[in-house]
């Protein structure tokens, strides 16, 4: 499962049972960034549901390499899941998915509300895409 935790949204997506692809699944809205409890539970429901072993959360770093305030916001999140879940989450560096993602997305035509109501969770399969592309990688060499 591939996680874009933002202030407002987790976009999610989610592999194959052979790690070959990532799909965009959902996005979780959330009133206030610091109210994540339905998030939290939305996930765990998730996890179960399609029997998820392994967690991808974007990192997004800032361009120098560095771990911005975000980054940190998405390290505790992580956190919180592997307590919540017992699943170690992999931290996955983001940057530019979701530049990535509004390209995709404007490629495909979509006006601006709809755009905003899946950018999330196309960002996630960005993500996970990533870490699927290196695990294969690693598995081959």
């Amino acid at each position: 499962m591939g996680l874009d935790y933002g202030n407002a949204t987790v976009g999610i997506a989610l592999s194959d049972e052979m790690f070959l692809t990532a799909q965009p699944l959902e996005t979780i809205f959330r009133k206030k960034s610091n109210q994540l409890r339905h998030t939290y539970q939305r996930i765990e429901e998730l996890i179960k549901e399609y029997d998820v072993t392994e967690l991808v959360v974007g990192l997004p770093k800032n361009m120098n390499d560095t771990i911005g305030p975000q980054a940190m916001l998405c390290i505790d999140f992580a956190n919180d899941l592997e307590r919540r879940t017992g699943i170690k989450p992999v931290m996955w560096d983001e940057r530019l998915t979701s530049f990535e993602a509004e390209n995709i997305l404007n490629e495909a035509g979509l006006d601006y509300r709809k755009k905003a109501k899946v950018v999330d969770k196309v960002a996630a399969a960005i993500i996970l895409k990533g870490y699927l592309e290196e695990r294969a990688a690693k598995k081959i060499n």
